[in-house]
């Protein structure tokens, strides 16, 4: 897909949605029938190419168009999908996905959706697969007058009618639909300029009219954050559609350019420490984390869900960097490490591909862990740098797969880290260093690896700080005089146990 005209009319009151989708699209293969998702209770009341109605077959949430229209491969067409209905009102959002129906303290409407996991035809129709990105937006938003309706890139324009408002958003970058979001509510409105990488950035904020004083203090962690983010990651993704952080009835999440926010003008996670160190208190977790998928899920975004830990592995990640810009190393280390308490180890990272279906939710504190492994070895802190950066440079604006990233990263790190990835993301084992001291010498292997892992590790043999280089086999290490102290550097994500 090109590109989504999308005009939604929003009635709060009703929990109601009725639209219509403009889809302007490439033919790839000369198909006749195109398919295009839409979950019920919502309905697709019409699909018109050049003014002609189109026979549709419905299966599941999967509505199969018949075009009329010769589609000849390389042509640009276009074809409009009218739709209704109520959707799904989500019981915890974000988790389960759908719409929340909520009042202000002064009675107004406050309403938005979240779909990253359920799918955003969950309230409109469109192609509801990670990989087809369109390239560009429009989101019109119509509601009752007097509210306002935040929608995704920059506000090209608003009018009023005796009763409703409309809001036209554009997009110029290309956004998964997961990330397209409409938030209503009667808002304070206020903006700042960041100057960064590529330029001024505007930053605009959205907010409930009786926070507006608690926001305009907690939101400075804003600059705090591009600061420390391009500095790590390189440029903001999305210059031309500027930043927005939008308050909501939940949580929060990272809706492109748009970032929702809900964590109750609180440092933490709703004021909890996730990592149980002190360092989580901070930052604003959904701040931080939810922006950090700007350059993790909206810049570079997986085009199965299978390798959702691209997603939440480095954003997770990202809270750690953050910390490690303005608080240092060791607070950055002692956070991540804190957060492996979360880890739980029932099933790989990387799920199952083409049956849309995640890997463990370990994708987020271990998936951390692992990169913070991966960047003691590499050893040299500027390089692991560069390497993000790179990230974001070879795939600006692209769909990846997990295998494209683990290449890209032991080639630029000129490390083979193909038995590094297999144990981490695809296996439930935490390596387990066996070991035995026996008087000068210490003996020591790997257990519960992968064949062929051998990831070196950096230990503390009496004063000195050396690298080991344990696999399946014992190895022995002598030193002078008897070993009377011994220590795993605790940056890598390893186990151990001394054996008799």
């Amino acid at each position: 897909m090109n590109h989504y005209d999308l005009k939604v009319d929003i009635d709060p009151d009703q929990e109601f949605i009725s639209g219509k989708n403009t889809v302007t699209y490439t033919v790839l293969k000369p198909y006749q029938v195109m398919q295009i998702d839409l979950q019920e209770p919502m309905q697709l009341v019409k699909a018109i190419q050049n003014g002609k109605d189109l026979a549709i077959e419905k299966n599941g949430l999967a509505h199969f168009i018949n075009l009329d229209q010769k589609q000849e491969k390389g042509a640009v067409n276009t074809i409009e999908l009218v739709f209704e209905g109520k959707p799904v009102v989500g019981a915890r959002l974000p988790w389960d996905g759908g719409w929340t129906w909520q009042k202000d303290a002064s009675g107004n409407a406050f309403a938005a959706n979240a779909n990253q996991g359920i799918g955003s035809s969950i309230w409109w129709p469109n192609k509801d697969i990670p990989y087809d990105e369109v390239d560009s937006l429009d989101l019109s938003i119509t509601v009752p007058k007097g509210l306002m309706a935040v929608g995704n890139g920059r506000l090209v324009d608003s009018s009023q009618t005796a009763t409703t408002s409309t809001y036209h958003w554009a997009v110029k970058n290309p956004i998964n639909s997961y990330g397209v979001s409409a938030d209503i509510a009667d808002y304070a409105h206020f903006s700042d300029t960041y100057e960064g990488e590529k330029g001024p950035l505007d930053l605009n904020f959205y907010v409930l009219k009786e926070n507006l004083g608690k926001a305009k203090n907690q939101f400075k962690q804003v600059p705090m954050m591009l600061e420390a983010f391009e500095h790590w990651f390189g440029p903001y993704p999305f210059y031309e559609d500027g930043y927005k952080l939008v308050e909501v009835p939940y949580l929060g999440m990272e809706h492109q350019s748009n970032v929702t926010y809900g964590n109750r003008y609180e440092n933490g996670y709703l004021g909890r420490d996730l990592s149980g160190t002190g360092w989580g208190l901070k930052f604003d977790f959904i701040i931080i984390h939810e922006s950090g998928h700007e350059w993790f899920a909206n810049n570079i975004t997986n085009k199965d869900v299978a390798d959702m830990w691209v997603h939440e592995g480095f954003t997770a990640y990202s809270e750690n960097l953050y910390l490690d810009y303005h608080f240092g190393k060791q607070a950055a280390a002692d956070y991540v490490i804190g957060t492996r308490n979360a880890i739980r180890n029932d099933r790989p990272i990387i799920g199952t591909y083409g049956v849309d279906r995640e890997g463990s939710g370990d994708m987020y504190y271990k998936g951390a862990n692992v990169l913070h492994t991966l960047r003691q070895l590499i050893e040299d802190d500027e390089k692991w740098r560069q390497i993000l950066r790179g990230l974001n440079q070879e795939f600006y604006h692209k769909t990846v797969t997990s295998a494209q990233v683990e290449k890209y990263i032991s080639d630029q790190s000129g490390i083979d880290l193909t038995e590094f990835w297999d144990q981490y993301l695809r296996t439930t084992m935490i390596p387990e260093l066996e070991y035995k001291i026996e008087g000068n010498t210490l003996k020591f292997r790997y257990a519960d690896i992968v064949e062929g892992f051998d990831m070196p590790v950096k230990v503390q043999l009496n004063e000195t700080e050396k690298w080991i280089y344990p696999t399946a086999a014992w190895k022995s290490e002598t030193l002078n005089s008897p070993i009377e102290e011994f220590a795993i550097d605790r940056n890598f994500y390893i186990e151990s146990e001394k054996l008799k």
